[in-house]
């Protein structure tokens, strides 16, 4: 019995031993003088100076104390909105390729050839284009989100079963049809998995964007507390930005296990067969 419930107690804090073990060594490496403070903050002093930039505790981060959560939201939403961008167009242009040799031979030459330019190097055209706000933030979530959804939505097009159409096709199905009740719910996990990989860029190209071209957002803050040797903020930015893209890869992998509830099922049947 004992056994059996120090397993369970086991399995319950497993996921946080690495992180309590990292946090304690990086706490005595800090302070035992190595570095210098200033150029390796201890975790302790890394959350003194998030509490007061989220709750303005005590001003010790002085003019971004008490800003965090419109940081957070300024940041989110560029990321939405060039994240949901992406998708709807990843999805609509992916599903088109993979169902279409026509549409495949006239628009993927023109998009191969722009996946392999870094979203990055969008950055001066951005600005040229867009000046100074949201939108080259936006644009440039759009460019680092676009092409996993695209590729993961071909793939999962061009991956569908054959036999499954041919009998939507035997049953009077019109191409519509085919599309919208066998292709696509089939073209889902495979999609989910581009969504995942794209939310990860989209917060990556956010942060670089908030670096050069705006001036708000998590990312300004880590920049602007740069220059100013705000090293334990800087910290405190990039475990923001951490947390910010689990709980984003969280919200798509729990609205993909609602979606695809029937692809949990059939594969519980296949190994009870």
């Amino acid at each position: 019995m004992s056994s059996s419930l120090s397993q369970r107690l086991y399995k319950r804090i497993e996921r946080f031993i690495v992180p309590v073990l990292l946090l304690a060594g990086w706490e005595t490496f800090s302070r035992s003088g190595i570095l210098p403070p200033a150029l390796l903050p201890a975790p302790s002093q890394v959350m003194l100076a998030w509490a007061d930039w989220i709750f303005s505790t005590d001003g010790n981060t002085q003019s971004y104390s008490g800003r965090w959560l419109s940081d957070i939201a300024a940041s989110s939403g560029r990321v939405f909105a060039g994240f949901l961008i992406a998708t709807v167009l990843g999805v609509g242009i992916g599903m088109a390729i993979g169902w279409s040799r026509q549409v495949e031979a006239l628009i993927e030459p023109t998009l191969q050839t722009l996946r392999p330019i870094p979203p990055v190097s969008w950055i001066p055209l951005a600005i040229i284009w867009f000046g100074i706000a949201d939108k080259p933030a936006i644009f440039l979530v759009f460019m680092g989100s676009f092409f996993p959804v695209l590729l993961s939505t071909i793939h999962g097009v061009k991956t569908c079963d054959r036999n499954l159409l041919r009998a939507g096709a035997m049953t009077g199905g019109t191409p519509s049809k085919l599309l919208r009740h066998i292709v696509f719910p089939a073209a889902l996990p495979s999609i989910f998995s581009g969504l995942r990989i794209a939310i990860g860029s989209a917060w990556m190209l956010t942060v670089t964007a908030e670096m050069v071209a705006v001036k708000s957002g998590v990312g300004y803050v880590l920049w602007d507390s740069y220059y100013f040797l705000r090293y334990d903020i800087v910290i405190a930015s990039m475990v923001s930005i951490g947390l910010l893209g689990f709980l984003s890869d969280y919200v798509i992998k729990y609205i993909a296990g609602r979606v695809l509830r029937w692809q949990r099922g059939s594969t519980l049947q296949a190994k009870e067969g």
